[in-house]
């Protein structure tokens, strides 16, 4: 076993012997596989399909910028799938979240300020990959127990006929969305909790030493997203899209007020993204993985999350919900990610992992954890004294709260698509309860073995879907010859968009067969 562990690691470009120098077997082990998900090769998979797409569909997130925004409010809820704009704050609670404040904290501190450069580049070739994914959940969604479910196991099993990759997916992501990335987004809730209101005051805890702040936090946490997620959809919808725009709209302004306030050290700031971007202080490498890494991370585009929002939207044609999921991305990383680089960088309020002070430019020493929102909530402390880390907090509780909502969302579809198959009392009762359990365990263990197990979800769920939309559009490129379609209906200036998946070579879209 050992052996085959040595070899896999080998082919990813990852040296076993470094497997084994954490501080404990399973710390070692989760480093290693998850150096072994995230090698060069996904790096280099997420950027190539990005720009793959981009080019196919003729950068569709430029020209089709305007129609987006026009289609964020179009489309109705109704008693079996929600609006328009809805399905993008579902989508948004989940790329908004704890991988815009110590995600992009970390991909800084680990891979250097030009790693927001490359943040920005998957992000803008991410929308297309984005478009991709969302359409395709729109064609191959289907109605289930009254309500529309869609993603990517349902259009791996209708579009490839390959149900055995279709139950890997739906396993890894119950696995990823209910168990792994929650604790990620509830650990930085209670990192930042601590951090503004102390945690000084322990308490034992099965064994260990616990603050009091953050097992408040925790308990909160669970209770509050009990309530919810015990209500449904419909109730997970109508929460984030009222959280969702006002904190993203509230934390992007304070982000302004920021650099406001440094703008004459804006320009050099620029320059200082752009330069390191490919000569950085912490090699080339380490900007381009950590850049992707962390943005993958914060859009998801590509993960194949996306997907689940956009196939619960009401809409006239799969490629609106399509164009406004690739919107979502510019919201996610361009917005609120950028504003987090700024404060960041413009208040010196970091350090390079690695590198001297003096080299990198940050001001923080090592004795600050990267891997938490610690940087974001100096750099605001920086310049509003104390309530800049209480605001952070607050921003972060409700970024990342909704984001456990949409996982949620996301882990019951993919058990509503098991359960076709294979079925026992309770599967959902269970399901909420086991990402209750991880969201409590998550806010009090450490940041950097959450932050490695929440990647490993996120890496796996990217391998296998990008591999399934690459290998889609190889057999019939569906979601191309929808944007097509939808751009002649366009052209002609139609009152009202229709779709046929026969009359365009689309089999097994039944959902959008029986609305003709």
């Amino acid at each position: 076993m050992q052996a085959v562990f040595n070899w896999i690691a080998r082919v990813f470009w990852q040296d076993p012997a470094l497997c084994f120098q954490g501080a404990n077997e399973f710390t070692a082990y989760v480093g290693c596989v998850n150096g072994i998900i995230w090698s060069e090769a996904l790096i280099y998979l997420c950027l190539g399909t990005g720009l793959f797409f981009s080019i196919l569909t003729k950068f569709v997130q430029v020209r089709m910028f305007k129609e987006m925004i026009r289609l964020l409010f179009s489309g109705k809820e109704s008693e079996r799938g929600i609006s328009s704009f809805q399905a993008l704050a579902v989508s948004l609670s989940g790329r908004v979240g704890t991988g815009n404040i110590a995600g992009v904290a970390a991909a800084i501190g680990f891979g250097g300020p030009g790693a927001v450069f490359w943040m920005w580049v998957v992000a803008f070739l991410g929308a297309a990959t984005a478009y991709i994914e969302s359409a395709l959940g729109q064609i191959y969604k289907e109605e289930d127990e009254g309500q529309l479910r869609g993603g990517p196991a349902y259009y791996i099993e209708k579009a490839m006929g390959q149900k055995w990759y279709a139950w890997i997916f739906a396993i890894t992501t119950i696995i990823a969305t209910g168990l792994l990335l929650p604790g990620v987004q509830s650990n930085s809730i209670g990192n930042a909790a601590e951090l503004a209101f102390g945690g000084e005051t322990m308490i034992n805890f099965m064994g260990d030493s616990v603050s009091a702040t953050k097992m408040t936090a925790a308990v909160v946490i669970v209770g509050i997203l009990g309530f919810i997620i015990f209500g449904g959809v419909k109730r997970i919808a109508h929460v984030t899209q009222i959280v969702v725009p006002v904190m993203a709209l509230g934390y992007v302004l304070m982000a302004i007020g920021i650099i406001g306030f440094h703008i004459s050290e804006l320009p050099e700031i620029l320059s200082l993204i752009f330069t390191d971007a490919f000569t950085p202080m912490a090699g080339v490498g380490a900007a381009i993985g950590w850049g992707v890494k962390r943005g993958v991370y914060s859009n998801e585009a590509g993960q194949g999350t996306g997907p689940h929002a956009a196939a619960a939207a009401e809409v006239d044609h799969p490629a609106q919900q399509g164009l406004v999921q690739a919107f979502s991305v510019y919201v996610d990383t361009l917005f609120v990610c950028s504003a987090t680089a700024f404060m960041i960088l413009i208040t010196n309020q970091y350090y390079v992992a690695g590198i001297d002070s003096s080299v990198s430019g940050g001001l923080l020493g090592s004795d600050v954890i990267i891997s938490s929102p610690a940087f974001t909530q100096l750099a605001l402390e920086s310049v509003m004294g104390g309530f800049g880390k209480v605001f952070v907090a607050i921003a972060l509780f409700f970024f990342a709260f909704t984001t456990l909502l949409a996982y949620y969302y996301i882990a019951e579809t993919n058990v509503a698509w098991v359960r076709r198959t294979f079925r026992f009392p309770g599967e959902l009762t269970v399901l909420k309860i086991a990402l209750m359990a991880s969201v409590f365990y998550g806010t009090i263990r450490s940041a950097d073995i959450a932050w490695a197990m929440g990647d490993i979800g996120v890496g796996l769920m990217a391998w296998l879907n990008i591999i399934g939309i690459l290998i889609l559009f190889i057999m019939g490129r569906p979601a191309l010859k929808a944007l097509q379609d939808y751009e002649r209906q366009r052209k002609a200036g139609v009152e009202r968009y229709t779709f046929n998946p026969e009359e365009l070579g689309i089999k097994n879209a039944d959902f959008w067969t029986k609305q003709l």
